[in-house]
C-alpha cells in the first residue's frame, strides 16, 4: 500500500514537471510574437524573460517559509491556482495589448511556477532512497523535457502565424487592416494561456483530493520554529551549486529564448520551419534527459555533469564562430548535453541537507534569476553586432564554465 502511495505521489509530482515546461518554454515563442503584436526589437521583447524569472529570485525563500509552515502539497495546490489566475488575466490584455500587461501577467504564472519548482524538486529528492535521488529527478525532469518539446514542436505552431507584418509591409488588401492583423495575432497567444488556465485548476483539484505521503524531512520539521535558514549557505556544496545553478539557468535561456529569433532574425528562416527546428531543439533535450537517466545508473552524476559542460563550451565556441546554420546545428547539440545539468546540480547540491533541505531548495531556486539576466545581455549583444550577432554566444560559454566546475570539485559535500 505504501508503495502505491509513493508512486501515486511521484505521478502527480511529475505532472508538475511537465505542466511548468509548458509554461517556460512558451516564452521563447511569446517573444517573438510580442515582437511583433507590440512592435519591439529583440532586446526589449527579451524582457518577457526578466519579467517571468524575477519571481523566481523574490519568492522562493516566502515560498519556503509558507511550506515549512504548513506543508509541500499546500504550496503546490497555491501556485497551481495562482498560475491559473494569470492565464485568465491574458483575456484581459488581450483587451488592451499593451507589453506592461503581458510583463505583468507572465510575472504572476511565474510566481505560481515558483511555488510548484520550490515544492516539487525536493519533494523527489526526499520520495525514496537518498542514494538515487539524482536518478529520481532526472526521471521526473525527463517529464519536463516531455513539455518542452511540445510547447517548442506544437504550442509554438499554433500561436506563430507565420505571417510577419510591420505597418508598412502590411498588405493593403489585407481585411480590417492593421488592428485586425494584431488582434488576430494576439487571440492565438490568449487561446493557449486559457486553456493552460484550466489545466492547473484541474490539477489542483486532483491535489487537494490526494493523500500525499509525510516524507522524514517534514517531520523533522513539525517541531521547529525556524522557517528559513541562511546558515545552510555555509555548506559549500550548496553555496556553489547556487552559482552552478544561476549561470546553467542563465546559459540555457540565452540559447533558448532567443533561439526562435535567431531562426527568424538572423537566418532568415520562415517561422514555420523555424517552430520545427525548435521543436528537434527540444526533442533533442528531452533524448538527453531520458538517455541521461539511464547512464546515470552505470556513472556519477557528477562525472557526467562535466562531461556534458565541457562539450558544451566546445559546442558554444562553434556557435559564436560561425553562427549560421552550422551554429544552429550545435545549439541541437548543447540541448542535447544541457538536459541533465539542473537536475543534476539541483540533487548533488541539497545532498546531506537533512530538515534545512526546504532552506537549500529554495535558494536555488532562486538562482533562476540567472535567466532574468543573462539572456538579455547576451539580447543586446546580437542587436550591437548585428553583422557578427553570433559572438553574443560566448555568454552562454562562459556560464557552462562554471557547470564544468561545480561537477569536478564545487559538488564536493564538506561538513
Amino acid at each position: 500500500m505504501k508503495n502505491n502511495t509513493y508512486r501515486g505521489s511521484l505521478i502527480l509530482i511529475f505532472s508538475l514537471f511537465f505542466i511548468w515546461a509548458i509554461s517556460s518554454n512558451l516564452l521563447p515563442t511569446m517573444i517573438r510574437q510580442l515582437m511583433k503584436t507590440c512592435e519591439l526589437n529583440t532586446f526589449e521583447a527579451s524582457f518577457t524573460e526578466t519579467a517571468y524569472w524575477l519571481a523566481y529570485f523574490i519568492f522562493p525563500i516566502p515560498i519556503a517559509m509558507f511550506m515549512k509552515k504548513y506543508s509541500y502539497k499546500s504550496g503546490i495546490i497555491l501556485g497551481l491556482l495562482l498560475a491559473a489566475f494569470g492565464g485568465f488575466l491574458f483575456l484581459f490584455a488581450a483587451n488592451i495589448k499593451e507589453y506592461w500587461a503581458y510583463l505583468g501577467i507572465f510575472f504572476i504564472i511565474a510566481t505560481g511556477m515558483c511555488f510548484l519548482e520550490t515544492a516539487a524538486n525536493p519533494y523527489v529528492t526526499a520520495l525514496g532512497d537518498p542514494n538515487t535521488s539524482a536518478r529520481r529527478l532526472n526521471l521526473a525532469q525527463s517529464f519536463n523535457g516531455l513539455g518542452a518539446f511540445i510547447a517548442a514542436m506544437f504550442l509554438s505552431k499554433l500561436i506563430l502565424s507565420g505571417k510577419t507584418y510591420t505597418r508598412d509591409t502590411l498588405p493593403t488588401d489585407y481585411l480590417g487592416g492593421w488592428e485586425a492583423y494584431i488582434q488576430f495575432e494576439t487571440d492565438s497567444m490568449k487561446s493557449i494561456y486559457l486553456v493552460l488556465a484550466l489545466v492547473l485548476v484541474l490539477i489542483a483539484v486532483l491535489f487537494v483530493f490526494f493523500k500525499f505521503p509525510k516524507i522524514k524531512e517534514e517531520e523533522a520539521e513539525d517541531n521547529s520554529d525556524k522557517l528559513i535558514d541562511f546558515k545552510v549557505l555555509k555548506r559549500s556544496h550548496l553555496r556553489w551549486g547556487v552559482i552552478a545553478q544561476l549561470f546553467y539557468n542563465g546559459g540555457q535561456t540565452a540559447i533558448n529564448s532567443l533561439f526562435l529569433v535567431y531562426c527568424c532574425v538572423y537566418v532568415k528562416m520562415e517561422e514555420d520551419l523555424a517552430t520545427t527546428f525548435f521543436g528537434l531543439y527540444m526533442l533533442a533535450f528531452l533524448l538527453g534527459r531520458w538517455i541521461g537517466t539511464l547512464f546515470m545508473s552505470k556513472f556519477k552524476p557528477q562525472n557526467m555533469l562535466l562531461l556534458y559542460a565541457i562539450v558544451n563550451v566546445i559546442l558554444c565556441v562553434v556557435i559564436a564562430v560561425f553562427g549560421g546554420m552550422i551554429g544552429l546545428y550545435a545549439m541541437l547539440g548543447v540541448s542535447f548535453f544541457m538536459s541533465i545539468m539542473y537536475p543534476t546540480q539541483f540533487s548533488l547540491a541539497l545532498k546531506d541537507l537533512g530538515s534545512n533541505t526546504k532552506s537549500g531548495a529554495a535558494f536555488l531556486v532562486m538562482a533562476i534569476v540567472g535567466n532574468a539576466c543573462l539572456p538579455q545581455l547576451t539580447a543586446f549583444f546580437m542587436d550591437q553586432n548585428e553583422h557578427i550577432y553570433q559572438i553574443a554566444y560566448i555568454i552562454p560559454l562562459i556560464c557552462f564554465l562554471f557547470c564544468a566546475y561545480y561537477g569536478w570539485k564545487g559538488y564536493k559535500v564538506i561538513d
